[in-house]
């Protein structure tokens, strides 16, 4: 069963479709990571899902809900996490939470929700001296103020040391254990390439790719990167044929392969006959991050 149903979504604003007739759905307990660059209709798409936007033409189901006429009901079973957002500075973390929570009608546990974020060193810190990282960490817990079924995460990570946000991905993922479907947004790849079931890539308001990171990857015209350091003194052109020429970078070998399990057969056996060793081998596929690119910038063109 679907969270989310959009079909034909149209926003325009004069003369300019910020959002051009999208359509897709994201499933009960799937994490769907929009994409796009900037100026996308990424925005104007989740605005529209949350009910602060009027649409020009579409049909949007949320949780059964037109968002637009929803009401209270349907944002009682929401969560919304902004890219940034306003606090009042002389409240506590737990002051903050725990407010938040009694504004729903099935409120998390505030202290619970302060520790799930990270934040139980600070419970008795006012908001104006946190750092920025806990900052988003305050604004992920009162997120998930209402126990909401669909959360909506805009760049949910900005700000966070590596540490942090590998906290947050494992907090994410968990709540999709939990059954908490997940709407994200982000420009960190990685984390989509990471959290997301299923992506879709938007350009100038309309979809341009959708599917499964693994898929997205697999489907691209990109080819897998080996790279390997020489052997000292074993010159360039001694190397095995392969299936595109390899380029010298830094001491380090690096062919753009487009058979990569051949191409490293034939290295390692090449290797391997000369009683050679083939320093720091990596065979690395395209990156969703790569793929994105790739589809973006063909897009502008």
């Amino acid at each position: 069963m679907a969270t989310i149903e959009v079909r034909e979504l149209v926003r325009a604003y004069g003369p300019v479709r910020a959002v051009d007739g999208i359509s897709f759905s994201v499933g009960d307990g799937e994490i769907f990571a929009l994409l796009g660059p900037n100026g996308a209709g990424k925005t104007t798409t989740v605005e529209i899902l949350e009910g602060h936007r009027t649409r020009d033409a579409g049909d949007v189901r949320v949780l059964g809900f037109d968002p637009a006429t929803g009401g209270s009901a349907y944002r009682a079973r929401i969560g919304v996490v902004l890219q940034s957002a306003g606090f009042e500075e002389e409240f506590t973390v737990h002051e903050l939470v725990r407010l938040q929570t009694r504004l729903f009608p099935r409120g998390h546990d505030p202290g619970e929700l302060i520790t799930l974020a990270g934040l139980a060193d600070k419970r008795d810190t006012r908001v104006k001296h946190l750092s920025g990282g806990q900052r988003r960490r305050l604004d992920l817990a009162l997120g998930l103020a209402g126990a909401p079924e669909l959360l909506f995460l805009d760049e949910p990570t900005t700000g966070f040391d590596p540490a942090a946000r590998h906290h947050a991905w494992q907090l994410i993922a968990g709540l999709r254990e939990l059954g908490t479907t997940i709407l994200l947004t982000t420009h960190y790849l990685e984390e989509a390439q990471r959290l997301a079931d299923r992506v879709a890539v938007m350009r100038d308001g309309r979809l341009i790719a959708e599917g499964p990171p693994e898929r997205l990857r697999a489907g691209s015209d990109l080819p897998t990167v080996i790279t390997f350091g020489l052997p000292p003194e074993t010159p360039a052109d001694r190397l095995p044929v392969l299936s595109a020429p390899p380029s010298m970078t830094v001491g380090r070998v690096r062919v753009e392969s487009r058979d990569p399990l051949a191409d490293t057969w034939r290295l390692t056996g090449w290797a391997r006959d000369r009683g050679l060793d083939l320093p720091d081998l990596t065979v690395a596929p395209p990156t969703l991050e790569e793929v994105y690119l790739a589809l973006t910038e063909g897009a502008a063109r």
